[in-house]
């Protein structure tokens, strides 16, 4: 299980376009991927999940991330949130 604490950095948060490509991307993998808010668990897989995080340009959450292929996915998805463009 890898846990790690990531600042969204995208200018619209993980809002409409940004949470699709997060969606698309966590259901690439086989792992079971989360995010944390406020001590709220999403799960990054379901883009209604996702949107009704709330995730806002400059939040801190937490990403889970569990199964066979996390630490492809943790680089993978480290890498989409902290990007400034949607």
């Amino acid at each position: 299980m890898i846990i790690r604490q990531v600042k969204v950095m995208n200018k619209a948060g993980l809002h409409a376009r940004p949470a699709v490509k997060f969606v698309d991307l966590a259901g690439k993998f086989k792992s079971e991927i989360f995010l944390e808010k406020a001590d709220s668990r999403f799960n990054g897989k379901s883009i209604v999940s996702v949107l009704s995080a709330g995730i806002a340009c400059g939040d801190k959450i937490n990403l889970i991330i569990e199964g066979e292929d996390e630490e492809i996915a943790d680089h993978a998805l480290v890498s989409l949130l902290k990007t400034e463009q949607s």
